[in-house]
């Protein structure tokens, strides 16, 4: 699957880079992703399976009608790279929310920082160390415009491997997809003079063929993350929290004002931030009412179907 347009796929044919050929398909009936790999019918009508998938980037809808639905974003995808402008001051929060989507995808997270050729980036220290360290991801400051940085970033789709760019609006993703693939294969927006934001472009996701023969997948640029349910991902990208929390008196501590508690320790110490501290209790607690929610639509539509039946 190469790209979703409204209810139709664009289909490649062959999984070499050197073959161009795609059919459009109707989606009906399926939930498809870009990366996926389906089954069709001759007569083109509609993908009719979607096969076992690897890995997936799954997010909730944001729409408020349907909470509790998902939606994947890229599927069978290696690496996700989260990128960042170096010319902003970073969100931790944003950042955050990122690692856990792509820890509980089954791709391994790479953080990239962008358009370091502007000017120095005051979100550096934060992200390199508070974020790449912790975690123990890879971290690149690249430059789509002198090319900076971009070798070592294609080195991750060789041997055949799909990478899935993600980001916000105007972060320079584009313009390093553009490079990573060799040609224009996405518009790119200008840069505003106020804040050195670039301007939205991408507006499907599409898979793209790298030089080496990797897989390229550009997101769309999403303004809110929103997290489908997490496996180990809040664990894994708050290591260092759940490490601390070991060496707490109490096994439920809830590290407020619980006498030995190491994680307000290491918070009174500078060593821990208790913005860190509380964007990890905010993703919790937005799994928990997600959990919860989903709980109350099964038993909506078990009663619906108990009524049918009687």
């Amino acid at each position: 699957m190469s790209r979703l347009d409204r209810g139709w796929s664009t289909i490649k044919m062959s999984a070499s880079s050197e073959e161009t050929g795609t059919v459009r398909v109707r989606n009906i009936g399926a939930e498809v992703a870009v990366g996926d790999w389906v089954v069709f019918k001759d007569s083109l009508e509609r993908v009719e399976k979607v096969l076992p998938r690897f890995s997936a980037l799954i997010r909730r809808v944001s729409s408020e009608a349907m909470r509790a639905e998902h939606h994947a974003v890229a599927a069978n995808i290696d690496t996700v790279f989260i990128v960042h402008s170096a010319t902003n001051a970073s969100n931790q929060r944003r950042v955050e929310r990122e690692l856990v989507l792509v820890f509980d995808s089954g791709a391994t997270p790479v953080l990239v920082l962008t358009k370091n050729d502007l000017q120095d980036a005051p979100g550096h220290v934060f992200l390199l160390h508070e974020v790449a360290q912790v975690c123990g991801i890879n971290c690149h400051v690249v430059s789509g415009l002198t090319g900076e940085g971009l070798a070592e970033l294609a080195n991750y789709g060789g041997n055949h491997r799909t990478v899935a760019v993600l980001g916000a609006s105007g972060v320079g993703k584009s313009t390093l997809v553009n490079r990573l693939v060799g040609v224009d294969a996405q518009p790119v927006g200008d840069v505003r003079r106020t804040d050195q934001r670039g301007r939205h472009t991408t507006v499907a996701a599409d898979l793209l063929s790298m030089p080496n023969g990797g897989w390229l997948i550009d997101t769309p640029g999403l303004r809110a993350l929103n997290l489908w349910t997490s496996g180990h991902g809040i664990e894994r990208a708050f290591a260092d929290i759940f490490k601390l929390a070991d060496s707490c008196r109490f096994r439920d501590c809830k590290h407020q004002d619980e006498p030995s508690c190491a994680v307000r320790a290491a918070i009174d110490a500078g060593t821990l931030t208790i913005d860190r501290l509380e964007n990890m209790r905010r993703l919790v607690d937005e799994e928990a009412a997600l959990e919860e929610e989903q709980k109350v639509r099964v038993r909506l539509s078990n009663r619906k179907g108990r009524r049918k039946i009687s």
